[in-house]
């Protein structure tokens, strides 16, 4: 088998044409069929909200979860105050990131965190940083940079601590304008013609089962889905993938692509030793 080439289709957006040359440098044939695009939010209320508490000094620890969603978050608040003005109003609160992402936005503007998960970077290793500082956040008001749609779980777990959490979603996801590529990666799973899958968001197991859904192929998507490899990002993408009846393979040592798509090759090649 030392010359077997795996079949990989990814499902990755905004850095696919990245992925493409991971899957080859590491000896796959690529297809990727991008699932999702980030909208942003047009009406922005709850940016308008944060930004009223946060003059007011309201808020008491903010959350960042990614570095797009970071971005457009201090692009939406530079509409009202100079960089200086936001600097300073976010360092009078409590700065918590998720992960690497967030974490560089906030060093290029000069701002510490107080807290950052470490990997897999997920809300969980979060929340386990703030138990060992023995952070108090009972009564605190606890903004959420949000990605795509609420962080439900870590809400419950603030309200759980009766902390308030105040959501500040800045952009959504929505299917691709284009969705030929994705249905036409949809047929080719379920005539099984790739040996992997990439999953780098849960989301994107979403998206797929709902265009497999429109295409009446929901059911054959997933039985094909199960023959394959189905390599995981990390924790919340494998219990999306488990909600829907896809046990995956593995998750990789780093939540990075490279390592996802390495991993993911080496997996299948000792599969077929």
């Amino acid at each position: 088998m030392a010359n077997f080439r795996p079949r990989v289709c990814s499902f990755e957006s905004r850095r696919k044409d990245e992925m493409a040359r991971f899957i080859e440098r590491f000896g796959g044939e690529a297809t990727v069929a991008p699932s999702m695009q980030e909208v942003t939010n047009a009406s922005q209320p709850a940016v308008e909200k944060f930004a009223e508490m946060l003059t007011a000094g309201e808020i008491d620890i903010i959350i960042f979860l990614t570095g797009v969603g970071t971005t457009a978050l201090f692009e939406a608040l530079s509409e009202k105050f100079s960089d200086e003005e936001i600097n300073n109003l976010i360092q009078k609160t409590c700065v918590a990131v998720r992960g690497p992402k967030p974490m560089a936005v906030l060093s290029k503007r000069n701002i510490t965190a107080d807290f950052r998960a470490p990997e897999p970077n997920t809300w969980e290793e979060l929340v386990e940083e703030f138990r060992n500082a023995n952070l108090e956040i009972a009564g605190k008001i606890v903004a959420i940079q949000e990605y795509g749609i609420p962080s439900h779980d870590l809400h419950k777990w603030l309200e759980s601590q009766t902390a308030k959490p105040l959501s500040v979603p800045i952009y959504k996801w929505e299917l691709p304008d284009d969705l030929e590529p994705l249905k036409a990666a949809i047929l080719a799973t379920v005539a099984g013609e790739f040996d992997i899958l990439l999953w780098t968001s849960a989301q994107q197991v979403v998206h797929v089962l709902e265009v497999a859904s429109q295409m009446g192929l929901q059911e054959k998507w997933i039985a094909s889905a199960r023959k394959c490899v189905n390599a995981s990002i990390g924790p919340a993408t494998s219990t999306r993938l488990r909600e829907k009846g896809i046990e995956p393979s593995f998750e990789p040592t780093h939540p990075k692509m490279a390592h996802l798509a390495r991993e993911a090759m080496e997996y299948t090649a000792s599969r077929n030793d």
